[in-house]
């Protein structure tokens, strides 16, 4: 059975009447058992369960050290290009938005390469616009060999692939993927994406399994918050996950939880999410799924990623510009989206220390 297909199976669900029926006793039940099924986790998500934070974020970090140590891997995204042919919504590349476009060549990609890795970091997030004509296939394959030398890990969020192509990627040097769902909702998915391919919901939904079945040796899927109701995204997120790490359990799974962020355009249909709302989001995930990474990118502030970082967090950004050629380029692209957290690599490490954790710019080695 796909996801798809399980997810047609609780779509529908009623949240207000479920959450209408949780009482302070089925939030302390869940946050105490070993095992939670999916309506717990749903009842983690719960108006009322934001009275145990604390009480969540206790065992949230008990499990967390548990599984994880006090480690955090550190990793930064390198556009190499953003040219896109689709029109989202809420996206700085959006095809109808007048911005300035580049596109790195494969002599850009080995200087960017060079600037990102004298921070010391070994693992790198390469990112293009969804346009097969300016960014082909070919293109990030030679991209990828061109990193190799600089990286040990090298992870891709591209516009979706055929399980054919991922293992292309993954021949090339390619070990992890990372595709945001971006919203659940089948009819917000559709409202937002206006036009081009990106518009096929399934094609997209399907692409973390076709990952899988390729044999990338990590997943990161997510949810752009702010596009829908965040209890009712967190929770398909957490469900799309569990159903990867239960069918895949040779594949490292993780989270990511980006919020919108101001960026070029005039989108505003946004849904609040406080910060309150992504800390819940943050606990309920581990305390549901405890082997599941979860990501925390620059786009949060950097005294909230700061205190985020006990809560239950695997893997954070460093150095970050959505600019391409943002690391070593005089004439850079127009960025996809504003950073909060401008801190460099250093900074990042000297803060982890502070807090007791060990910065990893490295725990993974191709063979």
């Amino acid at each position: 059975m796909s996801f798809y297909n399980k997810y047609l199976k609780v779509k529908d669900i009623d949240f207000s009447s479920f959450f209408e029926k949780i009482t302070e006793s089925h939030i302390l039940k869940a946050i105490n058992k070993e095992a939670l099924d999916v309506y717990d986790f749903l009842t983690l998500l719960s108006p009322i369960a934001q009275n145990f934070l604390e009480e969540m974020a206790q065992k949230s970090h008990e499990i967390t050290i548990q599984n994880f140590g006090r480690t955090m891997q550190l990793y930064t995204p390198m556009y190499l290009s953003n040219y896109c042919v689709n029109k989202c919504s809420y996206c700085g590349f959006n095809l109808c938005n007048d911005i300035k476009r580049k596109k790195l060549s494969l002599r850009e990609i080995q200087e960017e390469s060079k600037a990102i890795s004298s921070s010391g970091l070994r693992h790198i997030l390469i990112l293009t616009g969804e346009s097969k004509k300016e960014s082909p296939l070919s293109y990030i394959i030679d991209g990828v060999k061109a990193v190799k030398k600089y990286f040990d890990s090298i992870s891709i969020e591209i516009y979706p692939l055929t399980e054919d192509e991922y293992r292309e990627v993954i021949r090339a040097g390619v070990d992890s993927l990372t595709i945001y769902q971006e919203v659940y909702n089948e009819t917000i998915y559709d409202r937002v994406h206006i036009a081009g391919p990106k518009k096929n919901y399934r094609f997209r939904l399907d692409a973390p399994e076709r990952g899988c079945r390729a044999k990338m040796r990590g997943v990161n899927i997510g949810a752009l918050l702010g596009l829908d109701n965040w209890r009712k995204e967190a929770f398909f997120t957490g469900l799309h996950g569990k159903y990867l790490q239960d069918k895949y359990p040779d594949v490292e799974i993780s989270i990511s939880l980006p919020r919108l962020r101001p960026h070029i355009g005039s989108f505003n249909d946004i849904y609040s999410v406080l910060d309150k709302d992504l800390v819940q989001i943050i606990l309920a995930q581990r305390l549901f799924l405890p082997r599941i990474g979860l990501t925390i990118s620059t786009r949060e502030s950097q005294s909230f990623r700061d205190n985020l970082i006990p809560l239950g967090v695997t893997k954070i950004s460093a150095g970050v510009s959505t600019e391409v050629g943002g690391h070593s380029s005089n004439t850079k692209s127009d960025s996809q989206f504003e950073i909060c957290d401008k801190r460099n690599v250093e900074e990042i490490r000297k803060m982890l220390l502070s807090k007791g954790y060990q910065p990893l710019f490295k725990d993974w080695m191709a063979i």
